[in-house]
C-alpha cells in the first residue's frame, strides 16, 4: 500500500529497498530554499540495522501490509515469549528482541497484538497502559502533596518512572507504555 511521505508515523513498517523497516523516528522539515521532505529513523527489522532516509513530501512510500491478530502472553521461556493464539488456542514461542524495551511490561495473562508480514511475526504490540505496584519511592512529605510536583519511583518491574508526591510504596499505579510515564493511581 502506497502511502505520501507526509504520512509517515513512528511505528509504521515500511517496505523500503526489498527489507521491513520499523520507523523509530520522524521530523518534518521545510528548509527556505527547496521543496520539503521527511527526515525518517528507520530499523531495519531482521539485522536491527538503523539509517536515516530523506523522503520528498510529494514521494510516495511503500508501507508494508501487516495482518494483526490478538495473542495472550503465557510465560517466559528463556530468551523466548511464549503466546497463545485467543481464537486457535495454537502456542508460538517468539524472541524477547521482538519486544525492545517494553518486554519489562508484560504481565502474565495479558492481552497483546502480534502483527504478522505473510506468516513472519515482526512486531508485538503491547496494550497502551498497564497496572503496575510502586516497589520504591520517597515517603510523602508533609506540605508537599498540593504542589505538582513528582518524585522518582521504582514500578515492581524494575522501571523508573515518575509519580506525583502522594503516591506511597506499594501503591498501584496505571502507566503508559508507549513513553513510560504515570497517569493515575489505580482503583
Amino acid at each position: 500500500m502506497k502511502i505520501n511521505a507526509n504520512d509517515i508515523r513512528v511505528g509504521n513498517v515500511l517496505d523500503h529497498e526489498g527489507k521491513l523497516w520499523v520507523v523509530m523516528k520522524t521530523m518534518h522539515t521545510q528548509p527556505g530554499k527547496g521543496g520539503a521532505y521527511m527526515q525518517v529513523e528507520m530499523k531495519e527489522m531482521k539485522s536491527g540495522t538503523k539509517t536515516n532516509i530523506r523522503f520528498r513530501s510529494s514521494e510516495a512510500v511503500e508501507k508494508a501490509h501487516l495482518d494483526t491478530k490478538d495473542y495472550q502472553f503465557l510465560y517466559l521461556n528463556g530468551d523466548l515469549c511464549e503466546f497463545m493464539d485467543t481464537t486457535t488456542y495454537e502456542q508460538i514461542s517468539l524472541s524477547k528482541e521482538l519486544l525492545g524495551d517494553k518486554e519489562p511490561f508484560l504481565q502474565d495473562g495479558m492481552i497483546v497484538a502480534l502483527e504478522f508480514h505473510g506468516e513472519t511475526p515482526v512486531s508485538v504490540l503491547l496494550p497502551e497502559t498497564a497496572v503496575l505496584k510502586i516497589a520504591e519511592c520517597e515517603p510523602v512529605v508533609k506540605g508537599q502533596t498540593a504542589a505538582s510536583s513528582y518524585k522518582p519511583a521504582v514500578l515492581e518491574n524494575g522501571v523508573k518512572v515518575s509519580v506525583p508526591q502522594f503516591v506511597n510504596q506499594g501503591d498501584k499505579v496505571v502507566v503508559r507504555i508507549s513513553t513510560i510515564e504515570y497517569i493515575e493511581r489505580a482503583k
